[in-house]
């Protein structure tokens, strides 16, 4: 299969993957936020949290699954899990606006993940994150179709920790303080995109400096 055949089919379980996804916290916010999601958050029962820390947790293992599936380099699958893992979020959020018209701006505050504590954001942070996966994925793919070699140098991959801590940081913060706080919830975008200025030129660093 080339390359197209196969983004094309990453691109589709992606989509699908995330209906999925979006699909499960409508149900899950008609149960327990039928008054809208906002912060301070209501907790959820126990059992039903311990349940969507697993549905996390397969996520994570179903991209990274179809990325193996998909490419046999290590670069390679990691660029196929960077690009379903982009899809996936944007299209989970548009899902999310189809069916409940949520969020109301992409400076709605979310809580994204709960592994190993809770994240929290405005949307238009994962959406631009995911979309400097998108950007960085294609081309290094189009690159190793062509038989270049695709591999960050110590300068690029520092770059790109660097970039991936600081913005784990802006989201994991404070979280305690955070989810008991009112809308709208305080965020530090300024370390936000400096990680995403990191990472973002790390990316670039590695694919310019891609050759056979």
């Amino acid at each position: 299969m080339n390359l197209s055949r196969k983004l094309l089919a990453v691109f589709l379980f992606s989509i699908a993957m995330a209906y999925l996804e979006s699909a499960v916290v409508v149900y899950l916010r008609e149960l327990y936020y039928p008054d809208g999601f906002t912060f301070p958050i209501k907790l959820i029962p126990e059992k039903i949290i311990f349940i969507e820390l697993g549905r996390e947790f397969s996520t994570i293992i179903m991209l990274c699954s179809v990325a193996v599936i998909s490419g046999k380099l290590f670069v390679e699958r990691i660029s196929y899990f960077l690009f379903a893992f982009g899809v996936w979020d944007i299209f989970y959020y548009f899902w999310l606006k189809v069916f409940i018209n949520w969020p109301e701006s992409l400076l709605t505050d979310d809580l994204l993940f709960l592994i190993p504590v809770p994240w929290i954001s405005p949307v238009l942070a994962p959406v631009l994150v995911s979309i400097i996966f998108i950007s960085f994925s294609v081309p290094a793919l189009n690159k190793i179709e062509a038989g270049n070699k695709v591999k960050s140098d110590k300068i690029s991959l520092a770059m790109i920790l660097i970039g991936v801590v600081f913005i784990l940081i802006s989201f994991i913060w404070d979280y305690e303080h955070r989810i008991n706080s009112v809308s709208p919830v305080e965020f530090l975008w300024t370390l936000f995109l400096i990680g995403l200025l990191f990472m973002s030129g790390g990316f670039t660093k590695t694919i310019l400096s891609a050759k056979k």
